[in-house]
């Protein structure tokens, strides 16, 4: 470069300027690059566009409004694609596209696992498959600190993304309840729109992107391939169930007043049973045992296990690896005493108030009443109100007092007035009773809402008497031939074209008699 106005010290400094890139290009190269195989690699990662149709628990009569969502997914063996579940949960419609393909592609959704936000979806055409090979999984997990490179398509844009960052921490966390599983936090910049798209170490997929912190900078989450293959193995043999967990209440052993209550010598460390799930004679585990290993793996005082050199985490993660038949091998102390049990951990945990796990809310409506059961999803909107959840609470409402528990033969579920009343004459002077749990129909109490129905459909008393399990719940006394006779036009003047849902329907017309 000839510069014949600068003097000898200014072209002196611009010398200096381009040497000094090329002295600091090894510092680059250092850094992560993305993987060689990149054409073949990039070809795997599909944007997936999906039209929702999710239930509305306050018109469980019909479905909340379509909602267009873009996530990412990833071609797997099998001619398949992977994908988070939430990309395709309550879809009425899913299309995939390539990287740089103006083409949409009808796919449909196979295997769903919400617990583990996870799902599978297969295209119509399949000829698609021969030019995007699937991509290759890792066997192993990656160490913290070893680098990544998120795929996808977040918004913003319309082409495949990359970000690079690498592996933070290894946690075996709650996903989605009763699922836990192992989780893989990184620092590369994950976004909405990346859910579903793999993330990849090498040539290879180590998991799936699903999450990013909220409020925090550079914090995103990926279900490891360990728990893909969980799933898929699951798909394979056809199983629903979801994966083995233990519902024992445990703490962490390391407070000195609570070892010297429990008489420890120091050498001894573990977790300590807070809770058992059963308070049978017969159940493996008691109140104040201590759990020092599960299998051949040794539980530190934090009840933590070791994952490999750099990483620990909760004991309960080696479920998954050995329960058998069921039930998984623990040694214990209880009273200075060594035992050896069979813990059961069962693949699923019933609630009193469950969610609906992809499906849609039961109802039936009788007069100016919509009566449905309490779900997780029902909670939603009275839980986000402070003022709401407050005022349950103090009327000991059993959406807040009974969120936990278990059904019984007496309880199988909590019927609620799930939407307020619709304006008749029927129910002027009550207070609305919306969010209400229906205890009893003329002094009978509910066992569910097919019991509900059951002894509406059958009763021939002169009045129906309403009354609600909380504090201020007032009984109502509604007449029962009006409220029959009123019901058609009601659902007319709401545009409701049916008193209920089909297992409702099917329990008012005497076909189906069960509890549920």
């Amino acid at each position: 470069m000839r510069l014949p106005h600068a003097t000898p010290f200014i072209r002196a400094l611009l010398a200096l300027a381009l040497i000094l890139p090329g002295l600091a290009a090894p510092a680059r190269a250092a850094a992560p690059e993305a993987p060689a195989a990149a054409p073949a690699l990039e070809g795997a990662v599909v944007k997936v566009f999906s039209t929702l149709r999710r239930p509305d628990p306050y018109k469980p009569w019909s479905k909340a409004a379509p909602q267009e969502i873009t996530g990412s997914g990833v071609v797997i063996e099998g001619r398949r694609i992977l994908t988070n579940a939430h990309v395709v949960g309550y879809a009425s419609q899913v299309q995939i596209q390539a990287n740089q393909s103006g083409d949409k592609l009808s796919a449909s959704v196979v295997a769903v696992s919400r617990g583990m936000d996870l799902a599978v979806l297969k295209l119509d055409d399949e000829s698609f498959f021969a030019s995007h090979p699937a991509l290759p999984r890792a066997t192993l997990l990656p160490e913290v600190r070893d680098a990544v490179f998120a795929y996808g398509y977040p918004t913003g844009g319309s082409s495949l993304s990359i970000t690079k960052g690498i592996v933070s921490r290894i946690e075996f966390v709650a996903i989605h309840y009763p699922a836990a599983g192992l989780r893989i936090q990184i620092d590369a910049a994950i976004n909405p729109g990346n859910s579903g798209g793999p993330v990849i170490a090498g040539e290879k997929m180590v998991g799936l992107a699903y999450a990013t912190a909220l409020n925090a900078q550079n914090v995103g989450y990926i279900i490891p391939n360990e728990e893909i293959e969980l799933f898929l193995r699951d798909v394979a043999a056809g199983r629903k169930e979801g994966k083995p967990a233990m519902f024992d209440y445990v703490r962490t052993l390391e407070n000195p007043a609570m070892r010297a209550f429990l008489k420890l010598d120091k050498a001894v460390e573990g977790a300590v049973v807070q809770r058992p799930l059963r308070a049978d004679a017969a159940y493996p585990l008691k109140e104040w045992d201590v759990i020092t290993r599960i299998g051949d793996y040794p539980i530190d005082n934090q009840a933590m296990v070791r994952l490999n050199a750099g990483s620990r985490v909760r004991f309960q993660y080696r479920i998954q690896q050995l329960a058998k038949d069921g039930a998984v091998p623990l040694t214990l102390l209880r009273g200075g005493k060594t035992l050896n049990v069979q813990l059961p951990v069962p693949v699923q945990h019933p609630l009193l108030i469950p969610d609906l796990n992809g499906g849609y809310p039961s109802y039936f409506i009788c007069g100016p009443i919509v009566f449905s059961r309490a779900t997780a999803e029902f909670l939603a909107g009275p839980f986000s109100n402070v003022a709401a959840l407050a005022s349950m609470s103090m009327h000991a409402n059993p959406l807040v007092t009974r969120r936990g528990d278990e059904p019984d033969a007496a309880r199988e579920e909590l019927v609620v007035i799930s939407a307020p009343y619709f304006p008749h004459k029927l129910v002027s002077g009550y207070a609305n009773r919306f969010a209400s749990v229906v205890y009893s129909l003329n002094g009978v109490p509910l066992r569910s809402l097919a019991h509900l129905v059951a002894l509406l459909r059958d009763s021939r008393d002169e009045m129906l008497t309403l009354r609600f399990d909380q504090r201020d719940g007032e009984s109502i006394v509604l007449p029962r031939q009006e409220m029959l006779a009123a019901t058609e036009a009601i659902l007319s003047d709401n545009g409701i074209r049916a008193q209920g849902s089909a297992d409702m329907l099917e329990v008012w017309e005497g076909k189906k008699v069960s509890a549920k």
